[in-house]
């Protein structure tokens, strides 16, 4: 990783073309991505900003392409998002407390990772957690009431949760399936493989920051991906070479209260409904996004056991501990 200074998030590179609409009637926006021999697709999904990268020039070919894989993306936020009462888990969510509900192959196929997250990380990450949003509001710059955070503990309660390959039952009226720790990775990785499926060598989605790299560019040369300073949004830690890889970074600096000097981030130890306090930021490199997000979220969550991973060489990836002290592995 070689240190640069610049803007967060995009790739470094020639400056886009201006902007074109995309595909009728989309929403998307198309640009030809500055002299790179890029098409550049930007859209919304999964509450943040997205952007689809092809070889070009823009065309009909790209168009297709690109439109192919934000309807993936689109179609599992359809599914899984928690603010739509219509999908899976606004069903599930429902239904808390009554009958089980059938469960689809791709459905339990994340109930299997939940399961697995919340296993290694001995409860650190519970996928019944997101009922702690109900008293924690990271715009309105105060903390909860630790009696009304104890008071939603009873709910956060994984194995309790009644699940199978067949169907799957919230036990207790209130509780909530959230699949909000790995739904954009999960998306991320679903999308690229829309488009290696196609026949597409070289590629770059990016979900609101995570990114998978199929390829590297069109030129041979791998996509340099820049990871934002944790307190310094102008500035970047790294810039990191990515190649048939995946990046994911986690923080405590997009969604976080401050009070009297000290940050609290948004990634919530679901054992306590608080959370920890040892790293600004955690970036990690693996074959898939889902992996990448799901080894950055646990690793500010595991505190002190990070530090030992570390040590032990368990875990590799760039990392932000509280004091601002940068580790590279």
């Amino acid at each position: 990783m070689e240190p640069l200074k610049g803007r967060a998030g995009a790739e470094a590179g020639p400056a886009p073309g201006p902007a074109a609409a995309g595909p009728a009637g989309t929403g998307i926006e198309a640009r030809e991505a500055g002299g790179s021999g890029l098409a550049r697709y930007a859209f919304r999904a999964m509450g943040g900003p997205a952007s689809l990268q092809l070889p070009g020039p823009r065309n009909a070919e790209t168009d297709t392409l690109a439109q192919r894989a934000i309807d993936e993306v689109l179609r599992i936020e359809a599914r899984y998002s928690r603010y739509r009462a219509d999908s899976i888990v606004g069903r599930i969510n429902a239904a808390a407390g009554a009958a089980a509900l059938p469960c689809d192959a791709e459905t339990a196929a994340l109930l299997r990772f939940a399961d697995h997250l919340w296993r290694v990380s001995e409860g650190r990450f519970d996928a019944t957690s997101g009922v702690y949003r109900r008293v924690w509001d990271f715009r309105g710059g105060r903390l909860p009431d630790a009696a009304a955070v104890e008071a939603l503990r009873p709910l956060v309660n994984w194995s309790a949760v009644h699940w199978s390959d067949a169907e799957v039952r919230l036990p207790v009226a209130g509780m909530e399936l959230d699949f909000g720790g790995f739904g954009k990775e999960y998306a991320a990785d679903r999308a690229a493989g829309v488009l290696r499926s196609a026949g597409v060598a070289h590629a770059l989605v990016e979900l609101a920051g995570d990114l998978v790299a199929i390829g590297p560019r069109p030129d041979g040369q791998p996509w340099r991906i820049g990871i934002r300073h944790p307190r310094d949004a102008g500035a970047l830690l790294a810039t990191v070479p990515l190649a048939d890889q995946a990046l994911a970074t986690s923080g405590d600096y997009e969604r976080c209260i401050e009070v009297d000097g000290r940050r609290y981030g948004h990634v919530l130890d679901a054992r306590t409904g608080w959370p920890q306090d040892l790293w600004q930021s955690a970036s990690i490199v693996a074959p898939t996004c889902l992996a990448a997000g799901a080894a950055a979220t646990l690793a500010l969550l595991m505190g002190d056991g990070t530090r030992a991973a570390l040590r032990e060489g368990r875990l590799r990836g760039l990392f932000v501990d509280r004091d601002g002290a940068i580790l590279h592995t």
